[in-house]
């Protein structure tokens, strides 16, 4: 399956494909020249990838050097881009080369940082390996690392050659980070896709239903994510629509400390959280938070969380990219399949975190 992501300045296509991985030089050659290649990994997707990835490199012409780092939320910092720097500076890499990552979100925000930033920016592609990757970050652009405050409050636009996605990886995921991925699937189906709402309406929930059905849970999220990005690549206008439950989801995952909480976990908590009052405000149908909170409860997700600390929480919010001066925008669900933008005073936002 192929999606074109059809942005004016950088066009670029999302394959989906079983076995794809294995192909990963055929691909590569057919969009960049003879070049060096840094692939940047973390230890764990490297440890099970990196090396049949470079193979294939390595045979279809390219030079190849593989950076690796602990795998986790805590390494993506700018500690981590000074040691990638580093090392594309002792591999001699110039603006005519290239980096791939490879690996999950924390792997393609990082990888898609340096290589925008390396140089001034160097060319990179993004081989997504967990389903949070594949649904979501790998695609639209958005680079970013994380500081103490906040997290991806250091980050740039910058669009990858291609995106190839092999859903066989999953099969190596662990259960948690698996069901994790389905926080935005759910949440792709609320804001833009009520057939895909439906489809995972039909399934069981359980970790086979999500593998068995990984291409089309794919598809469908990566079409929302495209014909978004399309329309709006500098997040000023409906891209803004992706961040439902992510406003919360995101103080969520900053309060607990990176890593406690999934970043899909926190954005199910947050979806839940902000319906949940949205609704009572009348923003939002009755009994569609009920419904949200059955729908990541059948495929494992949590909805709740402690300690709940409105004022630390409050406190990550007041920094938050979607705040503009005294106000934020948050996003709301009309009904399944639609979204909208709800401005508000940023001291509102504190009723939005009581329980």
């Amino acid at each position: 399956m192929k999606l074109a992501v059809n942005l004016p300045q950088n066009p670029y296509d999302i394959i989906i494909e079983k076995g794809s991985l294995s192909k990963v030089g055929q691909w590569v050659k057919e969009l960049w020249k003879p070049q060096k290649i840094t692939l940047i990994t973390d230890n764990r997707v490297g440890s099970l990838y990196a090396e049949k990835v470079k193979l294939s490199l390595e045979d279809a012409g390219f030079n190849v050097a593989v950076f690796d780092f602990l795998e986790g939320e805590a390494s993506k910092n700018l500690t981590t881009v000074n040691k990638a720097y580093e090392f594309l500076l002792k591999q001699g890499m110039t603006r005519s080369d290239g980096i791939i990552a490879l690996g999950g979100g924390v792997v393609g925000d990082l990888a898609g940082f340096v290589a925008s930033t390396y140089m001034r920016g160097i060319h990179f592609l993004q081989i997504p390996t967990s389903l949070t990757a594949q649904v979501d970050s790998s695609i639209g652009g958005k680079t970013g690392v994380n500081t103490p405050l906040a997290k991806n409050m250091v980050g740039t636009f910058a669009q990858p050659d291609g995106v190839l996605i092999d859903p066989d990886t999953l099969n190596t995921l662990g259960q948690r980070e698996l069901i994790e991925g389905m926080g935005e699937v759910i949440k792709y189906g609320l804001i833009a896709d009520s057939e895909l709402w439906e489809n995972l309406e039909g399934l069981d929930g359980s970790i086979e239903s999500i593998l068995e059905n990984a291409e089309m849970i794919i598809y469908h999220s990566c079409n929302v994510k495209r014909q978004i990005v399309v329309e709006d690549e500098l997040d000023n206008g409906v891209r803004l629509y992706l961040n439902f439950g992510h406003t919360i989801g995101h103080a969520i995952e900053a309060t607990a400390g990176y890593g406690k909480v999934m970043h899909g976990e926190a954005v199910a908590i947050g979806m839940i959280q902000l319906s949940r009052v949205a609704q009572a405000k009348g923003l939002m149908p009755q009994g569609i938070t009920e419904k949200i909170k059955a729908m990541c409860s059948k495929f494992g997700l949590p909805i709740d969380y402690e300690p709940w600390d409105i004022n630390k929480l409050y406190a990550v919010l007041s920094h938050d990219k979607k705040a503009r001066g005294n106000s934020i925008k948050t996003v709301i669900v009309p009904e399944i399949g639609k979204a909208a933008i709800n401005q508000i005073p940023l001291e509102e936002m504190k009723e939005y975190l009581e329980k």
